[in-house]
């Protein structure tokens, strides 16, 4: 089980963690280590947490004796990573058990599984918080931080969670020069967090596909403090869901290309 970081003193007065303005507040994390103190403290959807201490309560049967995390899950990686890859939300009885991101389950079976064929991880699994998994130079990350019912969050609740991805992106900082986003709900969080930040995304905004490129540019307005930064690729993969990896629809060796593509990018 992860340690809960210890609140940063250096964060201003803020809402209280039941607050819908709460997760607005993270805007003001100056570390990686303060943004995941605020997150993990975060109870501002009560369906969401309603639903990932129900899961961490019950528990399932597999993993009966064992305590779940049952808290919003921070992003996992080196810090500054030039690939960072975007899923949607953590599994109710995978990262929402162990508290890291895409460990405990099948999909991040698949997805580190990869990552380690194409030299981004350690080894190639991930079933706890300390079982020794390291990433090298990819991080990763989702829009919405809690597990919710159905896998399906509500627009609302993506709307609320959206602070957390967009600092952790702006924490990760100007080196990052590929994003993964898994699945097309990854692709629009990550499209509209990256408008937001001054990155030129066209419009209308380049449709969801697996394999699918899109370079930006910063925007390059007068208040873009980030003009002049290398450009972004964004690339699209299908999400490492168990309903994509067990038909055939995403496989080990198109997961492996787009990573691989991702390496190129980074390296150019």
């Amino acid at each position: 089980m992860p340690a809960v970081p210890p609140p940063d003193p250096r964060l201003p007065e803020r809402p209280g963690p039941d607050s819908p303005d709460y997760p607005a507040a993270a805007r003001a994390a100056g570390t990686m280590t303060a943004l995941d103190a605020h997150l993990v403290e975060c109870r501002a959807c009560p369906r969401l947490v309603a639903w990932r201490e129900e899961v961490a309560r019950e528990r399932r049967a597999a993993f009966r004796d064992e305590r779940y995390w049952g808290r919003p899950v921070p992003g996992f990686g080196e810090p500054g990573a030039r690939v960072v890859v975007v899923g949607l939300a953590p599994a109710a009885h995978g990262a929402n058990r162990t508290g890291r991101m895409f460990t405990g389950d099948r999909s991040g079976d698949f997805l580190f599984a990869a990552m380690h064929r194409t030299g981004f991880a350690n080894q190639p699994t991930s079933v706890s918080a300390d079982d020794g998994l390291a990433l090298h130079d990819i991080r990763v990350t989702a829009p919405v931080r809690c597990a919710p019912p159905a896998n399906k969050p509500t627009p609302e609740e993506r709307r609320r969670c959206a602070p957390y991805l967009a600092r952790e992106l702006e924490l990760v900082g100007s080196g990052v020069r590929v994003a993964v986003a898994l699945g097309a709900i990854g692709w629009q969080a990550l499209l509209t967090t990256l408008a937001e930040q001054g990155w030129a995304v066209p419009r209308p905004r380049p449709t969801f596909a697996h394999g699918a490129e899109v370079t930006l540019a910063r925007a390059g307005g007068p208040d873009d403090v980030g003009a002049g930064a290398p450009a972004l690729t964004v690339l699209g993969c299908f999400h490492v869901s168990q309903q994509n990896t067990f038909t055939g629809r995403l496989t080990p060796a198109m997961l492996d290309a787009v990573l691989l593509r991702a390496r190129e990018l980074a390296n150019a």
